[in-house]
């Protein structure tokens, strides 16, 4: 009996601090909630959780809602000759790369050493010619030695390894090219663009040419990008300018046992009945750059492509782009190294001024907190509306 009062006085006990622990967080509460900077703080809170676009749209009246469909009939329309501007583009891009080939054709000759510049075509002034000037006469003394030391080697013809140094130098490029890859890249001559003819659906060709090789028997190794410049009719302002749609590569033919994009396996087989064993041999794909004129194609009756499928895709169609607008126009500069820095600096100062812009926006926040507390929940929201 002793123990069971001593186990009720216990209970009691703890149900009694319960209570008090309670009764003294309700108080607390209480005062919390009267005071006006905190309730105006919970208020703002509240107000900028709910404040979404789409939520403010809906408490707009009947009328107004009206209007706002008016503009998006008015938007659908800008995006229609947005694209009809596009096409302009094209036709105009297809006038002027009839105006650079004549320069691209030169650069092939002097690539592949079928001409010689002239002197005049070969005058560069370099940036360092002042440098060079001060070191004349020790330069005078190297080329002497030069000279004597490469009298009975054989002058190159054009410029060796054009085109696979610009693929070597390229790490969009470089990450596709395997080495067995290299010593046919070796004898690519040179890379044309080709745009679609007027009246015909919009696209670009990748025109590779190769000199004679023990490789394949093409001349030329293409493939095509398709574009369009249409709105999306489910989601048209999505549209943001022509894009690839879909591309076609090429057959190449290999001579026999010369095609890297295949290899040969063994694989051993053992009979379920009999128990003998036996060895066969399968070609397998093998990872190569010239499966780059064997592109995944687009599913042309609806169904979706798997995630690593819209990823190569995806990469393939960059890589596409990046040829047409980077590499063939500016070979020379991507040969030398030049382009590569200037897209390298280009990129760090990109992400300079956005990490230093972010830096300025959390002195901001934090320089409003301390001054006011009341902003603590409403400065974020309005940063996110703007």
């Amino acid at each position: 009996m002793a123990d069971n009062s001593k186990a009720e006085d216990a209970a009691s006990d703890s149900v009694e601090a319960a209570k008090h622990a309670s009764d003294k967080k309700e108080k607390l509460a209480d005062q919390v909630m009267q005071n006006p900077q905190v309730l105006a703080a919970l208020q703002d809170r509240l107000d900028n959780s709910s404040r979404t676009p789409s939520s403010y749209i809906e408490t707009l009246p009947k009328a107004v809602k009206r209007r706002i469909d008016a503009l998006k009939q008015l938007q659908v329309k800008c995006a229609h000759i947005e694209a009809k501007f596009y096409e302009e583009v094209h036709d105009l891009e297809r006038k002027y790369a009839a105006l650079y080939q004549p320069l691209f054709d030169k650069r092939r000759d002097f690539v592949v050493g079928e001409v010689e510049p002239t002197d005049a075509e070969a005058n560069w002034d370099s940036e360092n010619e002042e440098e060079e000037k001060l070191a004349g006469d020790l330069k005078n003394k190297v080329v002497i030695e030069e000279r004597e030391a490469t009298a009975a080697e054989a002058n190159p013809k054009g410029i060796p390894d054009f085109w696979f140094t610009i693929f070597r130098n390229v790490d969009m490029l470089s990450e596709l090219v395997q080495e067995y890859d290299e010593p046919i890249l070796k004898h690519l001559q040179d890379i044309k663009v080709k745009f679609s003819e007027p009246g015909q659906p919009m696209s670009f060709s990748l025109e590779f040419h190769f000199e004679p090789n023990d490789y394949f028997t093409n001349s030329v190794l293409t493939k095509t990008y398709k574009m369009k410049s249409e709105p999306d009719k489910t989601d048209p302002f999505s549209f943001e300018g022509p894009e690839i749609v879909d591309c076609e590569g090429c057959t190449v033919d290999w001579k026999k046992g010369k095609n890297v994009t295949v290899k040969t396996i063994k694989k051993k087989q053992k009979h379920k009945g009999r128990g003998t064993v036996r060895t066969i041999t399968k070609q397998v794909p093998n990872d190569s750059f010239f499966n780059f004129f064997n592109p995944i194609k687009v599913s042309g009756d609806g169904e979706s492509l798997d995630e690593d499928s819209e990823f190569t895709l995806a990469t393939d169609f960059e890589i596409g782009h990046f040829f047409r607008e980077r590499i063939v126009p500016r070979a020379v500069l991507y040969f030398t190294g030049e382009a590569i820095e200037d897209d390298d600096n280009f990129e760090e100062g990109e992400e300079g001024e956005e990490e230093e812009l972010e830096g300025e926006e959390e002195g901001e926040e934090e320089e409003d907190t301390e001054s006011d507390p009341k902003k603590d929940s409403s400065q974020p929201a309005e940063c996110k509306q703007q």
